[in-house]
């Protein structure tokens, strides 16, 4: 990472960043000059990351939100745009791993709901802001469990043989979907996904199952299983600050290869519709 790197004026929204990757995300781009808006569930971590950002030097509004409700992702992309006449940078890295199969007041699944159609919708909602901005960035958090997730357009509430982390799987896989599709159709605004490695400390496991838990509890003890927050940052800094590729998949810092499905046209096409009907936009966009 240049540690030099200038975001003076800039504007970022970092989603899900009171805690794990998306603080630490947060707090390097407020270092690095950038006014830095981070959403959250909680109004007390909230406010204690904005707190830790001007302690490192930069400046930051904390937004609550919760990505379960899609009202609630209006209602943020309402207000920012209230607020602030240009985005630089927007990561979208909230994200759920629930223990067992719950529908959300929409009705949609949980993982789902905050891990792909809140990111889908906020970007829709936010993307006028992020095309008036010169050199906008968007950059998507997903995961190399894409691999194992498969995407059952027929049953996106997953309402048989419900398996958590399948559900997981399948958002990320949906994660990868969109970055590709959206970067296809954007010409001028980078678009690219990241997956920052198996961090056991970022709390993204505190609703899994008590064996996930579990694990994820020891794993954090131990310095040589996972990758530390700081540095499952890394990745998604690099491309918020700048980025001269888009469509492009990687783990960490390195481009690597998605499952080969990010690569039917058809089937990005085919999620869009459907994520478009599920929050009630129009699919033709942008």
């Amino acid at each position: 990472m240049n540690d030099a790197a200038d975001m003076d004026g800039q504007v970022a929204l970092v989603t899900g960043a009171t805690g794990g990757i998306g603080r630490a995300t947060a707090r390097r781009l407020g270092e690095f000059g950038a006014h830095v808006v981070v959403t959250g569930r909680s109004r007390e971590r909230g406010e204690e990351t904005v707190r830790d950002i001007e302690r490192a030097g930069g400046s930051a509004q904390f937004f609550r939100a919760d990505f379960a409700a899609m009202a609630t992702v209006r209602a943020l992309a309402d207000e920012f745009r209230d607020r602030y006449d240009r985005l630089d940078v927007l990561v979208n890295n909230a994200a759920c791993s629930a223990d067992a199969r719950r529908l959300t007041a929409d009705g949609h699944e949980l993982t789902l709901a905050v891990n792909h159609l809140a990111p889908y919708l906020l970007t829709h909602d936010l993307l006028d802001v992020l095309v008036e901005t010169p050199d906008a960035r968007i950059v998507n958090t997903s995961s190399t469990v894409h691999r194992r997730g498969g995407v059952d357009l027929a049953d996106l509430r997953l309402e048989s043989n419900y398996d958590a982390l399948a559900a997981y799987a399948r958002s990320k896989l949906a994660n990868l979907l969109f970055t590709t599709e959206l970067a296809a159709r954007l010409d001028d605004i980078p678009v690219n996904a990241v997956h920052p490695g198996f961090v056991p400390g970022s709390g993204l496991y505190r609703d899994g199952s008590l064996p996930v838990r579990l694990f994820t509890a020891l794993a954090a003890r131990l310095p040589v299983v996972g990758t530390s927050v700081a540095e499952a940052a890394d990745g998604l800094v690099r491309l918020a600050v700048a980025s001269d590729t888009t469509g492009t998949y990687f783990e960490g810092r390195e481009p690597a290869h998605p499952d080969p499905r990010v690569h039917d046209a058809r089937l990005r096409e085919h999620l869009w519709n459907v994520s478009a009907a599920l929050v009630g936009i129009d699919p033709d966009w942008p």
